[in-house]
Order: C-alpha cells, then sequence, then structure tokens
C-alpha cells in the first residue's frame, strides 16, 4: 500500500494527519515527564515517611527487640523500594523521553522538507498549466482572427464594387491570420504536449515520491513509538525483581521476629533480683509476741532507682559556676562584662563528674580531630609552596602564605581550646595542671604596665603575619602580678632571622638582624619571650629568632 497512489489526490489530509502524529508524540512526551513526576514525588515521600519514623539516637536502647529491629528492616527495604520508583523515574525521564524528543524534532525537519517539496512541485505543475491556458487562449484569438480575415476576403471578392487593390488587401490580411493562427495552433500543440509529460511525471514519479517519502516518515515515528512503549516496560520489568527482592526482605524481617526471645529481654532488662517478700507475720498484742515465718527475716523492699537518679541531677543543676572562671566568659576578655549562663557551662560543670569527664574527653577527642585535620592541610600547603618555590612557573610561592597564616591562626585556636579543656579534665580529675589551666594562665601571666602578655600564636612561615593573641586580664585583688616578669633573668641572646611587626598588645616589633636578650624560653606555644636594647620587652614569633642559650645552643 502506498499513499502515493492510493492517496494521490488528498495532499491535505496528508499534511494533517503528517501533523497529528507529532502533537501525538509530543502529548506522550508530556506524559511520560508527568509520570517521571508521579514516580519521583512518590519515592520523595516513601523516602520522607522512612526518614520520620527513624529511630531517633536517644531511643537507640529500645530497639534491641526483635519486633522493632524487624521494623528498622522493614523500613529499610521500604527505603529500598522508593530508590526503585527513582530510577524508574529516572530513566523515563532520562532515556525515553529524550529518544522520543530527538524523533519529533527528526520528524518536524523532514515533515517540513517533505511539504516543501511537494509544494514546489504543485507550483511547478499549476505554472505548466497556467503556460497551457495562456497559449490556449492565444491560440484561440489567432482562429477567430483567421475565421474572420476569411470571411471579410470571401465577402470582399464577391463584392464587385470593389477594386482588385482592395480584395488583394483582404486576401493578404487573411494569409497572414491564416498563418499567425497555424503558429499560435503549433505552440499550444507543443505547450499541451509538454504539460501533458509534466502532468504524467507528476502523478506517476515526483508526486508519489513525496508521498512515500512522507509515509516512510510516519511508520519511522510509529515504529520508534512502538520501541518507546516496549522501552517504559522494560523499565518497570527490570526494577519489579528488586522490588520482589525487598518485599522478601520484608517478609524476612516479619519473620525474624522472636516473641520468647523479647520476653527474655524484658526480664533481662527489669529484672531487680530481689527476693519476694515474705508473709507479714501475725502479731499478738496480748503476749507481746509476734508469730514469724520461719526464716523469721522480711526483706526490706528497695527504694525506687529513679528517686536517687532524680536526686542526684537536682543536685548537679542547682550549682552554677562562678568565681575566678567568670572572667574568661566574655570573648574579649573584659572582666565588666557580664557573663551568660550558656558559657559558664563549656566547661561541663553542671553535670555529674562521670558525665562531665566524659563530656570533656569527647571534646579534647573532637578538638584533636580537627588539629590533625589542620596539621595535614599544612604539610599539604607547605609541599605546595616547595613545588612553587622549585619551579616558579607553575606559581608563586607567595601567594600561598595567606593561607598558611590562615591554618596557623586556626591551629593557634585550636591548641588553647585543648589547653583550655584538658585543664577543665584535670580540674575533673583532680590535677593540677601548672600551663594548661585557664586559671592558672590568669594567675601567673597577667597584664603589665607596658601591656606584656604570653602569646600562643605559632608563625612557621616568613613573613608578617596578622597575629592574633590571646590576652589574660589580671584577676581583681592580684596586683603583685604585675612585676612578676620584671625578675626574669637573661638567659640566652637570639638574632631576627626576618622582620616582624607587633600588631597586638605583648608583641614586640624587630627588624631583620636584630640582637634581642632572652628572659623566657620557648613554653611549647611558638612565642619567646626577649628584651630589645632600648629596654622594651615583649614576645616575638620562636621560628623568626636564631637563639643561643648560655647553657646550650638551639637553633
Amino acid at each position: 500500500m502506498s499513499w502515493g497512489t492510493e492517496l494521490w489526490d488528498q495532499w491535505d489530509n496528508i499534511n494533517v494527519h503528517t501533523q497529528k502524529g507529532i502533537d501525538f508524540s509530543e502529548r506522550y512526551i508530556h506524559f511520560l515527564k508527568e509520570r517521571s513526576s508521579v514516580e519521583m514525588d512518590y519515592a520523595s515521600k516513601l523516602k520522607k515517611l522512612v526518614k520520620n519514623f527513624q529511630p531517633k539516637k536517644r531511643d537507640e536502647d529500645e530497639y534491641q527487640f526483635t519486633w522493632s529491629r524487624a521494623f528498622v528492616d522493614m523500613l529499610k527495604e521500604v527505603y529500598d523500594m522508593a530508590s526503585q520508583h527513582e530510577v524508574v523515574a529516572e530513566n523515563l525521564t532520562g532515556t525515553v523521553s529524550r529518544n522520543l524528543q530527538d524523533l519529533v524534532t527528526e520528524t518536524k525537519t523532514d515533515r517540513k522538507k517533505y511539504l516543501q517539496d511537494g509544494a514546489r512541485l504543485q507550483e511547478q505543475l499549476r505554472q505548466s498549466s497556467q503556460t497551457l491556458d495562456k497559449a490556449k487562449r492565444k491560440y484561440e484569438k489567432a482562429h477567430y482572427d483567421s475565421e474572420r480575415s476569411l470571411d471579410n476576403y470571401r465577402k470582399a471578392d464577391a463584392d464587385i464594387n470593389l477594386s482588385r487593390a482592395e480584395v488583394e488587401k483582404h486576401r493578404v490580411v487573411m494569409n497572414g491570420k491564416v498563418q499567425q493562427c497555424e503558429e499560435c495552433k503549433n505552440e499550444y500543440a507543443a505547450q499541451l504536449q509538454t504539460h501533458n509529460n509534466h502532468q504524467t511525471e507528476f502523478y506517476s514519479q515526483t508526486m508519489p515520491q513525496v508521498f512515500q517519502q512522507l509515509q516512510d516518515m510516519d511508520e519511522r515515528r510509529i515504529h520508534k513509538l512502538q520501541e518507546c512503549v516496549l522501552q517504559c516496560a522494560e523499565i518497570e520489568k527490570n526494577v519489579v525483581p528488586i522490588i520482589n527482592t525487598c518485599i522478601e526482605g520484608i517478609a524476612k524481617a516479619a519473620g525474624s521476629i522472636n516473641t520468647a526471645a523479647d520476653s527474655k529481654l524484658v526480664i533481662e532488662r527489669y529484672k531487680s533480683g530481689f527476693a519476694m517478700p515474705e508473709d507479714v507475720p501475725f502479731e499478738d498484742l496480748s503476749t507481746g509476741q509476734s508469730i514469724e515465718p520461719s526464716n523469721n527475716q522480711t526483706p526490706r523492699i528497695p527504694a525506687p532507682a529513679n528517686s536517687v537518679k532524680n536526686a542526684t541531677v537536682s543536685g548537679g543543676k542547682g550549682k552554677k559556676r562562678g568565681g575566678l572562671f567568670g572572667i574568661f566568659g566574655s570573648s574579649k576578655g573584659k572582666v565588666s562584662t557580664p557573663v551568660k549562663v550558656d558559657e559558664q557551662k563549656e566547661d561541663f560543670s553542671d553535670l555529674p563528674p562521670n558525665q562531665r569527664r566524659r563530656k570533656l574527653q569527647q571534646k579534647i577527642d573532637s578538638i584533636k580531630k580537627e588539629m590533625a585535620k589542620e596539621h595535614s592541610e599544612r604539610e599539604g600547603i607547605l609541599k605546595l609552596k616547595d613545588v612553587y618555590a622549585g619551579n616558579p612557573a607553575l606559581g608563586d610561592p607567595s601567594t600561598l602564605d595567606k593561607k598558611i597564616e590562615e591554618n596557623s591562626q586556626k591551629l593557634d585556636g585550636l591548641r588553647q581550646e585543648l589547653l583550655k579543656y584538658e585543664g577543665y579534665m584535670a580540674e575533673a580529675e583532680g590535677k593540677v595542671s601548672r600551663r594548661h589551666s585557664a586559671s592558672e594562665d590568669s594567675r601567673s601571666l597577667s597584664t603589665s604596665g607596658s601591656g606584656d602578655t604570653q602569646h600562643t600564636q605559632q608563625v612557621s612561615a616568613p613573613g608578617t603575619p596578622q597575629v592574633q593573641h590571646n590576652v589574660y586580664q589580671p584577676i581583681d585583688g592580684d596586683e603583685d602580678g604585675e612585676d612578676e616578669f620584671d625578675i626574669f633573668p637573661v638567659i640566652g641572646h637570639c638574632r631576627a632571622l626576618y622582620p616582624f611587626e607587633a600588631v597586638n598588645e605583648g608583641s614586640v616589633p624587630m627588624g631583620e638582624n636584630e640582637e634581642m636578650q632572652i628572659l623566657e624560653q620557648d613554653q611549647g606555644d611558638g612565642w619567646t619571650r626577649v628584651r630589645k636594647g632600648d629596654g622594651s620587652e615583649g614576645f616575638v614569633p620562636t621560628s623568626y629568632i636564631e637563639c643561643h642559650y648560655y647553657d646550650a645552643d638551639q637553633v
């Protein structure tokens, strides 16, 4: 069956039909998109439902029973089923819809080309027909003029009143008209032959070819649509085994419920271990004696455990941390700033001893983990800087100074936190930390008249860092601390390797190759206390100086 032979005169209907096929394909694409949206929305709501019913961390102890664990396993399987619906949605949108969209785009392009070809062939046939009509009208007019000139000649030849010259004139006109009529006749005949040949080719070859192209295009669209429908079925078919596996997992979770095991677990969890009370003895008031059971004892029923627990917790919460530790409540170290209640609990002093030690240990472990991360990052930056220094074409080493400085500041802040919480831990364990406790730092390192204070920033790379110092304010009433640094003896001398600008209180600037006296050795925080030639004292980065101690050399 061919459209070119069967539907040779239905060009307009073929035009409309092919457009309807494209419209239907686009509608099917919209269906797939909405179907994918429904699947994705269903999967999202199903996952949200699973998330809402997931056991909270505080309720983990309650999920030791087989029925509760089976419920958790069921939630996992439902989550996996939701994921399969997401797979369906992604495949429908990413594969089927894309293929159909490409098909529609290709079909529109081909249809436009074929319609243009058909319209061009029809226009050529129409122009040929118009040329034939024009030649026919010209022949008809020439024939009419020839007949009329012949009639005039006959009349003139029969008229005895006309001269021979006038009759000859009519004969010449008649012959010209007859000749002109023959020419128009021949032209009309030639045009008719051309038109007939063109029309025959149009209806037997060129136009059927266009119809065939449109038919092939529509059949390709239908075949591709069939493939897409089968592909949708295949997508559904592929997830069915996984969904069945999830259903089997739910059934397996149901089979894992053990009634006897759960009952035994309840006994083990709530069993007190006390013996049951004996019978109440009869008291004979007349004789003042009592008849007791054979064991002569009635066990004492213990008080509920929660009464002791509540008393401990309430007693612990009634105390608020204050005293000297209130000095460090403000982030800026101002004594006059009021201390908030939340800031007083940073040492977990409102908790019982065991809980406090556990919380402090968790905090210390967290800080150490963060420090290890920052150290790894620092090593990577330093290695990259060495690479840049060895090959300047890869980058400028100075661009990494800011990152090194920021990393040093982070490490300094983490060291301060670690020292602080280690001091809290030592306090909780009843130990004394000479330099790690925040309270002892405030006692031993007070602000002097020149603003000297200890710094814990360690800068290991050359350059002028923006140092952030921890300034410990003096404790009220501790006036003797202001002269503590004046008694430090000179223990060595040093030379500045790099220039350093003091940007915060407690540090002193120095120029390159400047000679200074060492008053206090680096205590592990990266800073050394020195005295300059003009008598000013303060801290400078240890990595910026070359030290010489009187008892040993240290570079």
